[in-house]
């Protein structure tokens, strides 16, 4: 999936935020200042780069661009709490309007509206509340933006305080701040998934499992799970060629990561290249395209599941240079190869006859830019970086893609339209909208739209029984004799 432009998030990466730190016996979590050893990293410190990364979030970055401005020591735990910050900041605002009429200027409020999600729900709150307000206006004193303000963001946290059980009282009406989404998101699942919206918004709030694909010419499940084991690290099943670990760790962590034995990749996302691939003769040559590749995991997913002996001619389109060379990365580490080009699946006449020969291909993949409404587990940012107009434009791209791409496809032969979105746009509507236009496309039992989360069994999402995974949608078309 190719982001629509520079400041809208991508895929996840390969490496997982973990929980920020939760208090010990004595109310000071590690890392907290009273606490830290000479030479530690101050929470004041800390807040000052989680309220920079927001305020850049809210004018218009991502959120892997905002911590790529982070100092590399500050990172991880500036991660850490940026995400539990984008998980709350609709509660966070809504405090913030409850103790401020006037909006501040962006770096007070960024600032005070970091205090206020880390705080608010003390169940949830990764140091007392009292650290967090004293550290919060020590950042304030710290930095030129936000010191003239220190003494009203001091106000504001005080009266919170002592007025707190009230002040969220009275944001509890707020769908914003009770759901932490837009409202225009909220309204919108709420008409697209009637029966769920409520177990979405949830979910979307939640920590993400860590889940791993485990490549099968290298090792199996259960000696990568035994593997795991050895390390003291438990996992699950996840659908037939997946582990989720209990507890997420550093990539380069895991046993045989340097040499390909597993890749990091969500259970939801895992089912591409089966879906893709079934009812084809693996052991007969195949032409396959992935039509929008970066970062490469759906590609070597692919190559992965090749029958030994029988070529699989994979071409991998990216559209974006510095993306495309993450593909290249991703096969070098797994030992697989594939035709990695740097053009725009959506122009076939730019590189079908040049580097393809103009063959038709048994099977394309086409994980279509979108929302990633799905992800936004992973990217907390998504939501607050999404317009509901961006849903109508990137609707417009998906279908411009299918059409594109469906003549290139032989008769026959099969094309998994894929997203990770909840959105109906970009999933079922955009698919009965391309049925009704094409004559020779005929639709094969496919999932349809995934719901993120460990949502119950029943009901219209039969394929959660994979477990916990991100929000998807699956289509699989195929051409007519």
């Amino acid at each position: 999936m190719n982001p629509p432009s520079s400041h809208r998030p991508g895929r996840p990466g390969g490496s997982h935020p973990s929980r920020p730190p939760r208090p010990r016996s004595n109310g000071v979590p590690s890392g907290a200042l009273s606490a830290t050893p000479p030479g530690s990293v101050a929470l004041w410190q800390q807040l000052t780069a989680v309220a920079g990364a927001l305020q850049a979030i809210r004018s218009g970055q991502s959120g892997t661009a905002a911590l790529a401005a982070v100092d590399a020591g500050l990172r991880p735990g500036v991660q850490s709490l940026l995400f539990q910050v984008l998980r709350q900041l609709g509660r966070a605002d809504a405090l913030r309007r409850q103790l401020a009429t006037r909006t501040p200027p962006p770096a007070a409020d960024a600032l005070l509206c970091t205090a206020l999600a880390l705080g608010w729900n003390p169940d949830e709150a990764p140091y007392e509340a009292f650290t967090l307000v004293n550290q919060a206006v020590e950042a304030a004193k710290h930095h030129p933006s936000t010191r003239a303000q220190a003494s009203f963001i001091n106000g504001c946290l005080r009266r919170f305080l002592r007025e707190r059980d009230a002040l969220v009282a009275a944001t509890d009406n707020d769908p914003v701040a009770r759901f932490n989404h837009p409202a225009w998101w909220i309204q919108r699942l709420r008409k697209d998934h009637p029966q769920q919206w409520e177990q979405i918004l949830r979910a979307n709030n939640a920590h993400a499992p860590m889940t791993l694909r485990i490549n099968q010419q290298k090792c199996t499940l259960p000696r990568y799970q035994k593997a795991l084991s050895a390390i003291n690290l438990e996992a699950f099943p996840a659908g037939d060629m997946g582990l989720a670990l209990q507890h997420p760790v550093p990539v380069p962590s895991l046993p045989g990561f340097a040499e390909g034995w597993a890749s990091v990749q969500d259970a939801a996302a895992q089912m591409a290249a089966p879906l893709l691939l079934q009812g084809l003769d693996l052991a007969q040559p195949l032409r396959v395209l992935d039509a929008c590749a970066a970062p490469g995991g759906k590609t070597a997913h692919l190559l992965e599941m090749a029958a030994p002996g029988a070529p699989m001619h994979v071409t991998a389109l990216e559209v974006d240079a510095t993306r495309s060379a993450r593909i290249g990365d991703t096969l070098q580490r797994l030992g697989l190869s594939a035709q990695v080009l740097v053009a725009d699946a959506a122009r076939p006449q730019d590189w079908w006859q040049a580097h393809c020969g103009g063959a038709l291909f048994d099977a394309i993949l086409l994980d279509a830019p979108c929302t990633a409404s799905g992800i936004v587990r992973r990217h907390p940012d998504v939501r607050w970086l999404r317009r509901e107009s961006d849903i109508a434009q990137l609707a417009t791209l998906q279908a411009q893609l299918l059409k594109a791409l469906w003549p290139l496809l032989r008769p026959g032969g099969r094309l998994l339209y894929c997203t990770c979105s909840v959105f109906r746009a970009e999933g079922d509507a955009q698919v009965q909208t391309f049925l009704a236009h094409n004559t020779d496309a005929q639709l094969q039992p496919s999932p349809g739209h995934l719901i993120p989360g460990n949502a119950d069994k029943g009901g219209a999402v039969p394929d959660n029984q994979i477990g916990d995974h991100d929000g998807f949608f699956y289509a699989l078309l195929q051409k007519s004799p």
